[in-house]
């Protein structure tokens, strides 16, 4: 049956098993933002006077009044753009899904679009990079999935219309003012307000109640699906065009949106007989999220969630930034553990140079991923949560956009199941190699042990506490993994 864009069809939606079992995707957060090389939001703060990003543009580029965003978007050229390659890379490194940006908050696409001018076809690196996302992830057998960040791009992108307040430049207006590239930088003056703080560096509001540019947002993500007939689209915000917390009765913000999710899942529907696409946002309450997969951005949640959901996250900023400092391989594969453990999915953006390629760390990354997934792969990749999600004293920090690593002890673990396997994640090795579990009740009787990259291990278990003797070498320095086999 075919949905119609209410929340009282939408909400019949049923996660696909592909989403499920995948549990750790990678994301290519790329685009013009990178060329700097300078960090996230840069097509924004490189219009606010004062800000880091703005000297660093009027010191390395010129005057935004003279070198704007637009030829900022000129000189992203994509030159070693490697997809297949980087693909094999990301399975290996235990990816089952793929995610690429078709555009963010600049307004940017990366691809070639019938309703925007600024696209990577047209401006720049003359390449699909949407297409080329797409077919190498194809040809790995993985999901394809797309992002959108537009529905926040008319007020978020205002500062262009801005000037100088003081020096040299003082009321010379800002290059986002220029008629010729109006449809580029948007006709949004009516978010620029006489005598407001601009040195704040929040976008208010997210969304913009302008109609022309909620149609527009629409036939943009129309185009998106139809082009590419994306596995998973995700919004960055709220079901567009509703904030958090706005009212879901009569649901007039949320039209778009809903018109949107419809159109992608009808579009899987067509495609396969059955509705195989995941849709991301980030309105957390039941009747918002259901309608979809819920997404948390560089956060998780506190215990296991009765449906699929998904943290979004990156090994350092979300553009690429030389003064940033990269998650190590252990934090990674914790968060993930943790994740996985309470029914989430991680996709983890790998941070891409301008010219399309991975620098030395990342690729370290990946390689010691790699090496963990050949091991402990089995107890992540189509497994589900079990009863409890662990056990131990320790849990991560569940503050929005903080990701602390963990300070584990022995006694902390994290629990999935497959069937009869329990596995239990041993996030800290006991220095004695004597592994206590207290989960099981009395009647789970226990069959046999494996240490996964190991074998058979003895064990003994009274009124449920399972004791387990590990071997004096573990098979990975990382975090290492029992399954064990109930009766």
């Amino acid at each position: 049956m075919a949905f119609t864009p209410t929340f009282e069809s939408l909400l019949r939606y049923e996660c696909p098993t592909w989403f499920r079992d995948a549990k750790f995707g990678i994301w290519s957060h790329w685009g013009p933002q990178s060329v700097p090389m300078y960090g996230d939001w840069y097509a924004r703060h490189m219009y606010v006077q004062g800000h880091p990003q703005y000297l660093y543009h009027v010191r390395h580029y010129g005057h935004p009044s003279r070198f704007g965003y637009k030829d900022i978007c000129a000189l992203w050229k994509a030159e070693r753009f490697e997809p297949d390659e980087l693909m094999r890379l990301y399975r290996k490194a235990g990816a089952r899904y793929f995610v690429g940006q078709a555009m963010h908050h600049d307004h940017f696409f990366n691809y070639p679009s019938r309703l925007n001018r600024f696209n990577a076809v047209q401006v720049g690196p003359g390449k699909d990079i949407c297409g080329l996302w797409k077919a190498a992830a194809e040809r790995e057998g993985m999901p394809f999935g797309l992002t959108e960040h537009l529905g926040a791009t008319f007020s978020w992108w205002r500062t262009n219309k801005w000037c100088d307040t003081e020096g040299p430049h003082a009321g010379v207006p800002y290059d986002g003012n220029d008629p010729a590239y109006r449809d580029f930088y948007l006709d949004n003056y009516e978010h620029v307000q006489e005598g407001e703080d601009r040195t704040d560096t929040k976008a208010r509001p997210w969304y913009t109640a302008n109609s022309r540019f909620r149609d527009y947002w629409l036939a943009v993500i129309k185009e998106v699906v139809d082009l590419y007939e994306p596995d998973l689209l995700y919004s960055d915000g709220a079901l567009p065009f509703g904030e958090n917390g706005a009212s879901v009765q009569g649901a007039p913000e949320f039209a778009h949106g809903l018109q949107a999710v419809a159109h992608l899942y009808n579009t899987s529907l067509g495609r396969h007989g059955e509705n195989r696409a995941v849709y991301n946002q980030k309105d957390r309450r039941p009747e918002i999220y259901r309608v979809g997969v819920l997404d948390i951005e560089k956060s998780q949640l506190p215990g296991i969630h009765p449906e699929p959901w998904q943290t979004d996250t990156c090994i350092g900023n979300w553009f690429y930034d030389v003064r940033q400092t990269f998650k190590k391989p252990a934090h990674v594969i914790e968060m993930l553990i943790d994740i996985a453990a309470k029914n989430g999915c991680m996709l983890l953006n790998i941070l891409q140079k301008p010219d399309g390629s991975i620098d030395d760390e990342s690729r370290y990354l990946l390689d010691e991923l790699a090496g963990w997934f050949a091991i402990c792969g089995e107890a992540i990749h189509g497994t589900r949560p079990w009863r409890h999600y662990g056990e131990g004293d320790t849990r991560v920090l569940i503050q929005g956009f903080k990701e602390e690593r963990g300070t584990w002890g022995a006694s902390d673990w994290r629990f999935t199941s497959r069937g009869k396997t329990l596995y239990a994640f041993a996030l800290k090795a006991p220095e004695n190699r004597r592994a206590v579990l207290r989960s099981l009740t009395e009647q789970e009787r226990v069959v046999s042990v494996r240490l996964l990259g190991a074998g058979d291990c003895p064990f003994q278990q009274a009124f449920g506490v399972l004791t387990v003797k590990l071997p004096e070498r573990l098979p990975t320095g990382y975090t290492n993994v029992l399954a064990v086999e109930l009766a």
